[in-house]
């Protein structure tokens, strides 16, 4: 529905200040009559964590934080929806402007700090829409000036284990102050057996919900060991590789790079990748890997499957390429098994060796 009109679009948004041009782009999605996709073809469909997948293909947390419009996208063509990150209280994160395009590099710089409505106001609309079809699962997230962080991630576990298809355990954010060093092996111990306590705990009354982890792409390779290690003993049902990175690649050209914040995009493809191929390889099969970074192309989504995904997430992309490229990276799957033949599950891990042998690259 909006893919055709991208061309006259996209030029009016990137006229805006980044945050009103997403703001304008939310209220729009949530203005739309309910729609649904056109139905995937079933060489898409892919089974994780016990759950089953139209296509591979998710919008990755951030765009919509307070759920505001979950159907609208997966009308899009996602074969997933993540909303969020959610804290159990509202809270306004960092001052404006913390959203800038980087349309050379295409890239973003974000330093946004968990702003949303708080984990009620999303609740309420996830449980409006009880009984629709479409995946949606929910990323949760700390408070900034939580006394106890670990608290906060068993609260929004405990708020939506009724109605999230699965959650994500956002530890990697790099705009809470101190929130990566959850990441740190007894810190993350920690959190994670509470976690999957509360999940465990929620499940007799709302059936079981997958827990994934979000890591960050600046982990050094002991850092993942101890993530790895964390995740396979305490049971977790997934690792989302990767969030937003604080290296700024000296390849950059747009003078917003040297803004403080998360960076995401084109520039973060190639380390999230190898950060994704040496998960890969230390999990053993233990668990499925969503890849995320940089995706923007069926090549690029071909290209984290290879590296050890059974799923992909984007955002970034969609800035620059608009909600076409959702339909142009499944076709590209689609060709890629009518030429080479088997399923997605035959490509996943195929190249993972080789892409953590070659390197994160500057």
């Amino acid at each position: 529905m909006i893919a055709p009109f991208w061309p006259l679009l996209r030029p009016a948004l990137h006229a805006l200040e980044p945050e009103t041009a997403h703001l304008a782009t939310l209220a729009a999605l949530e203005r739309l009559p309910r729609g649904a996709a056109r139905p995937d073809d079933p060489r898409l469909a892919v089974r994780a964590f016990g759950l089953d997948f139209p296509n591979p293909v998710g919008l990755a947390a951030g765009f919509d934080k307070d759920a505001r419009a979950p159907d609208a996208l997966l009308a899009l063509g996602f074969g997933f929806v993540e909303i969020g990150s959610v804290t159990p209280r509202p809270q306004p994160g960092n001052p404006r402007p913390r959203l800038f395009r980087l349309t050379q590099d295409r890239a973003i710089v974000n330093r946004m700090g968990f702003n949303n409505e708080g984990a009620e106001a999303a609740r309420r609309r996830l449980a409006a829409r009880a009984g629709r079809t479409g995946l949606v699962g929910v990323n949760i997230g700390a408070n900034k000036d939580s006394s106890d962080r670990a608290a906060d991630y068993v609260a929004g576990v405990k708020t939506f284990a009724p109605h999230a298809a699965f959650f994500t355990v956002n530890i990697s954010s790099p705009n809470t102050p101190g929130l990566r060093d959850l990441q740190a092996r007894a810190a993350l111990d920690d959190l994670v057996a509470r976690v999957i306590e509360a999940r465990d705990e929620a499940a007799a009354a709302c059936g079981r919900r997958p827990v994934l982890l979000k890591i960050a792409p600046d982990l050094d390779l002991a850092g993942l060991d101890d993530v790895v290690a964390v995740a396979r003993a305490r049971g977790l049902d997934g690792l989302i590789v990767s969030n937003t990175t604080l290296a700024r690649p000296p390849s950059l050209r747009d003078a917003a790079a040297k803004e403080a914040g998360g960076l995401s995009g084109a520039p973060l493809f190639r380390r999230s990748t190898w950060m994704l191929a040496e998960a890969f390889g230390r999990m053993e099969g233990a668990m499925p890997l969503v890849g995320v970074g940089g995706i923007a192309s069926g090549a690029d989504a071909l290209a984290k499957l290879r590296a050890g995904a059974t799923l992909v997430e984007l955002y970034s992309a969609l800035v620059f390429e608009g909600p076409g490229l959702i339909r142009a990276i499944k076709a590209d799957l689609l060709a890629t098994l009518s030429r080479e033949g088997g399923d997605l599950a035959s490509l996943t891990g195929r190249d993972a060796a080789a892409v953590a042998a070659a390197g994160p690259g500057g």
